[in-house]
């Protein structure tokens, strides 16, 4: 308020004049952190050129499975590759983390994008399927490190208030055009074939390497000469030492391989509970997998905006998937089925943003990248068990026998992680300070 001068009738008066300015709309407020976000000249290049990749990504993993399932008429070949590619988690993941905290972080990323656009230009010219095998594997090694150092160099180029909008923003955009790319990936490989598909996933990875270049650079934790295998093999101990010790680390570990275990083969055999157990037309199993991705689709923008990264936004949806799973082995319907997997998309982007923000927040600098990977791995090694057990067990229990299992092991390792987990994620530790 301020205080005007006004002639009236010969006389002079104060009054006062509103100069509050007019209030934003609330859906203007709601989505301010994320537009300031995507106006980060530190995060956007890092945004866009994921945007442009997952589009690449998309079409890369749908033109795979058509070429293999062409040149062998087989799911075999199918089952072999997602095997391998997991195992290949398993194997690099350890090697993966120790290198994200060893080199410039934009560079590894930068080194992996330029990698894989020249194994998805091969894949563009192959017919051979232990070739073709060979060097989509190869992709998903050289890929690794990749995710574990996007997640360790976010907290470098954003302030620590604006880290959960960064990954709500980034979960979101992927969901989004993985959707975009899937509805016009089947057009486009019905018209010209695979290899349009694979020189255009090789472009993507070109154009996010450019996009990495303006990044700024980092500077990896370690300054001094430490270059050698036993210095590096060291770091690989110290970084699994500090994994298996720290307070909200190490039993979020056991959370993670519970819920990976619980989950792998109940996600690898939702197609057999939509065939046998709901009954549902092959056609139909889209109806599925659109309720899914509704619900990551707009998960991050309802309890996080809400709450905030609050640690057990990261457990609660291991328990409400939980109870879904067992409401899915017991009950058909398939609006109940529907209901069920949107609410599962819904926690699954929920925590997923929570996860990366925690960690990010609470992990210091210098074995984020090893925490991430050894996470990573971790997830890799349950899921991989899971679907080996679920594919043994399926024919002989019923795939309702698997959910409900599946859904008890889960709310187990959700509950586990609310009372063991999330309170150990409020212990401050010491901030480093980085220049933004």
């Amino acid at each position: 308020m301020i205080q005007t001068r006004q002639r009236w009738r010969g006389y002079t008066r104060m009054t006062d004049t509103d100069t509050t300015p007019p209030a934003r709309p609330a859906i203007a407020t709601a989505f301010a952190p994320y537009a300031r976000i995507l106006r980060s000249e530190r995060y956007r290049p890092l945004w866009v050129g994921q945007v442009i990749s997952n589009l690449g990504d998309t079409f890369h993993y749908i033109a795979l499975v058509v070429l293999l399932f062409r040149l062998t008429g087989s799911g075999t070949a199918l089952a072999a590759l997602a095997l391998a590619q997991i195992g290949t988690t398993l194997a690099v993941g350890p090697t993966a983390g120790v290198i994200v905290d060893r080199f410039d972080r934009r560079l590894v990323m930068i080194g992996a994008d330029l990698a894989r656009a020249a194994l998805a230009t091969g894949l563009a010219f192959t017919g051979n399927v232990p070739l073709a095998i060979g060097l989509a594997v190869a992709m998903a090694a050289v890929g690794v490190p990749f995710g574990p150092a996007a997640r360790a160099l976010l907290p470098l180029l954003v302030e620590e208030d604006a880290l959960l909008a960064a990954n709500t923003v980034g979960w979101s955009t992927e969901q989004a055009t993985q959707i975009v790319a899937a509805a016009g990936a089947g057009a486009l490989l019905l018209a010209y074939g695979t290899t349009p598909a694979f020189l255009f996933n090789a472009i993507t990875f070109l154009f996010s390497a450019t996009m990495l270049r303006h990044l700024p650079g980092q500077h990896p934790a370690h300054t001094e000469d430490d270059s050698s295998g036993s210095d590096f093999w060291a770091d690989a101990r110290d970084g699994l030492a500090y994994a298996r010790h720290d307070a909200f680390v190490g039993p979020l570990i056991i959370v993670q391989a519970l819920a990976s275990f619980a989950t792998g083969g109940t996600s690898a055999l939702l197609v057999v509970l939509s065939a046998r157990h709901l009954h549902l037309q092959p056609a139909q199993f889209s109806l599925l997998l659109f309720a899914i991705g509704i619900g990551a689709l707009v998960g991050p923008f309802l309890l996080p905006r809400l709450l905030g990264a609050d640690p057990r936004l990261l457990f609660w949806p291991y328990v409400w998937r939980g109870v879904g799973d067992i409401a899915l082995g017991l009950l058909t319907p398939l609006p109940i089925a529907l209901v069920v997997l949107l609410t599962y998309g819904i926690g699954t982007a929920t925590g997923a943003v929570t996860y990366s923000t925690v960690l990010q927040r609470r992990v210091p600098d210098r074995v984020r990248g090893r925490v991430f990977a050894t996470l990573d791995v971790v997830w890799a090694a349950g899921e991989i068990a899971s679907i080996g057990v679920a594919g043994a067990l399926v024919d002989r229990v019923g795939i309702a026998a698997i959910f409900i299992g599946g859904g008890t092991l889960l709310t187990f390792a959700g509950a586990f992680g609310l009372l063991r987990v999330a309170p150990a994620a409020s212990v401050t530790l010491p901030k480093e300070r980085h220049p933004h």
